[in-house]
């Protein structure tokens, strides 16, 4: 929780502030059954009904002051709450968005999703309870005892010996409680999981009619999450029973031995429906310090899922360029010898890192070397899982190899700034996805990029037709994840992503897959005519769609087994020759 109390220091004298007026009005709430006692003891017995409605109206007096005190010190504690879990949302974001993708990779998509919701939420809960009912709590429980002991230390005995084994048990079982609400959040990753699963290729379910299967697939992990959370919650709530019984068998305790006392003259009425009252008190107290304990018990858990995201070290750290060989030779692109495997490394990573127990390390990519000159273009091609896009994964340096180098103009990639990297590369992805926002604002994306710019390259990836089609021509507004465009649409905007702010290298991974040959076509002779100084690489499934670029790499199983030209390669490399026949074949 160590890491929690940075979030709060900023509002250290509000939260003693709140903690200073849940004093008073706890303070307040103490003396009422006091008051009690007095007008039953001492004022009663005069008969002076003025006198009695005056300490009445105390009571009452107290009553409303107590109520407006404690609206007051709630108020300012949720404006801490949300504050500080305000900041620990902020700070999980900006760490969850400067994940290497191998640390993407064993935390989670889903993890990341929970952790931002219900553990934040969990925090928020925690440490605004913390500051209402952990104040009052404790308070309640102390101030009580105290008082019962000055109005009747023999009777006090009881509560005495009851409290202290009541807070042990509260304390015994919340320690308990943390490692079975950490199982819970855990299944609160899978639950979130399946349901992205689901919502994202809703259209597959539903085409394959697969509903039935998928209701019963998240059946599973909500029960085993519901087990799970009963689990806890069932170990949580062990204390409530055991605690009533404990003071229940004190109230009678206090009854029998108090009626006694008074039939001996030994105490007043009035103290023992004090002492009822402080006993009921006493309950509120131990059961709210039961409360604050499970509610730490989860935003423990919460906290340290989170903190092992915003603690994750930099592992894609920046090299001095000294600490780099140079490239082996000249070039915009240069791949020299690069293996790659994004199996995570043996016992590093998060939790989800032990799904790759026991799986063979095999390499995604295997001593692949290749150079593509500034304005040269470069198409790579292959079947599915061959490495094609592992390779804009390390050019971008979403990964970094386990053996070899990758350079850009002639420097490591490990001896740039990633920021200044990634603005050399325009880049349409095959997970890109659409926002919901403007056309506009999805083709710009906060770059500087001005209208003229913007037009330009809707043009050259043939999708200003569509664009001014609409009424509102760019500020046509896009659903999530593009929902109301075609899939061809969506590649097309994607790639005038990728054009409008003129980089220096261009990147299409399989961008054109949903577009007709024709539209394939004219977007390829758009690119050469109008970005003929940018350096390209275009990884596809057709050969239509880098037969006419400088070079071509064709990949099987991450290994690099043919490399020239488009002739060059229908001459030697068989693999390419049969993927043309049986594509030209398909066409004619």
């Amino acid at each position: 929780m160590k890491s929690l109390w940075r979030y709060l220091q900023p509002y250290k004298w509000r939260m003693a502030g709140v903690m200073c007026v849940k004093l008073l009005a706890t303070s307040l709430e103490l003396l009422i059954p006091y008051v009690m006692k007095h007008l039953i003891d001492r004022v009663v017995p005069t008969k002076n009904l003025l006198l009695a409605v005056a300490w009445g109206a105390v009571m009452l007096l107290l009553a409303v002051s107590v109520r407006m005190i404690n609206v007051r010190a709630n108020r300012m504690s949720v404006r801490t709450a949300r504050n500080a879990a305000y900041a620990l949302r902020r700070d999980l974001f900006h760490a969850a968005i400067r994940l290497s993708g191998a640390q993407t990779d064993r935390v989670g998509l889903p993890s990341l999703i929970s952790r931002m919701t219900s553990d934040s939420y969990n925090v928020q809960s925690f440490t605004q309870s913390a500051q209402t009912i952990g104040i009052r709590a404790p308070i309640m429980l102390l101030g009580g005892i105290g008082i019962t002991l000055i109005m009747d230390a023999g009777l006090a005995v009881i509560l005495c010996v009851m409290a202290p084994i009541m807070i042990a048990l509260v304390v015994f079982v919340s320690l308990k409680g943390i490692p079975l609400y950490d199982m819970v959040q855990r299944g609160m990753d899978d639950i979130v999981r399946v349901m992205r699963e689901n919502i994202t290729g809703i259209r597959v379910v539903k085409a394959l009619s697969r509903e039935e299967h998928e209701r019963g697939r998240f059946s599973g992990v909500n029960r085993e999450t519901a087990r799970r959370d009963i689990r806890a919650g069932v170990t949580m709530a062990l204390p409530g029973p055991i605690v009533s019984l404990f003071l229940n068998v004190g109230l009678t305790l206090v009854v029998l031995i108090g009626a006694r006392r008074v039939n001996a003259g030994a105490t007043e009425p009035g103290t023992i429906l004090a002492f009822l009252t402080y006993f009921n008190m006493i309950l509120m107290g131990v059961m709210g310090l039961n409360r604050i304990f499970m509610m730490m018990s989860k935003a423990n858990a919460s906290v340290r899922r989170i903190q092992a995201v915003t603690d994750l070290p930099d592992d894609l750290p920046r090299l001095d360029e000294a600490e780099t060989t140079p490239a082996p030779e000249k070039g915009m692109l240069v791949f020299d010898h690069v293996s790659f495997s994004y199996l995570p490394d043996e016992g590093g990573g998060d939790r989800d890192a032990s799904k790759f127990a026991g799986q063979q390390r095999q390499k995604s990519l295997e001593d692949v070397s290749f150079a593509v000159p500034e304005g040269g273009s470069l198409g790579i091609i292959g079947a599915t899982g061959s490495g094609k896009t592992t390779i804009i994964n390390l050019l971008m340096r979403f990964y970094d190899p386990q053996a070899g180098h990758v350079y850009v103009d002639g420097k490591d990639v490990r001896a740039w700034d990633r920021a200044a990297l990634r603005r050399r590369f325009g880049v349409a992805l095959q997970t890109d996805v659409i926002f919901a926002d403007t056309i506009r604002e999805n083709i710009v994306l906060a770059r500087d990029v001005n209208d003229e710019a913007l037009r330009a390259a809707a043009s050259d990836a043939m999708a200003g037709g569509f664009i001014e089609a609409y009424e509102d021509g760019y500020d046509h507004r896009a659903v999530i994840a593009g929902a109301n465009f075609s899939g061809g649409q969506k590649q097309r905007l994607m790639v005038a992503r990728a054009l409008a702010a003129s980089p220096d290298i261009l990147i299409l991974d399989d961008a054109s897959s949903a577009l007709d040959y024709r539209t394939d076509a004219a977007l390829r002779r758009a690119i050469r005519e109008h970005h003929a100084e940018t350096t390209a690489v275009i990884v596809a499934q057709r050969c239509s769609s880098v037969m006419n670029l400088d070079q071509i790499l064709v990949l099987e199983e991450g290994r690099i087994i043919g490399k020239g030209t488009h002739a060059e390669l229908l001459e030697t490399c068989p693999t390419y020759r049969d993927i043309y026949e049986t594509q030209m074949g398909e066409v004619s």
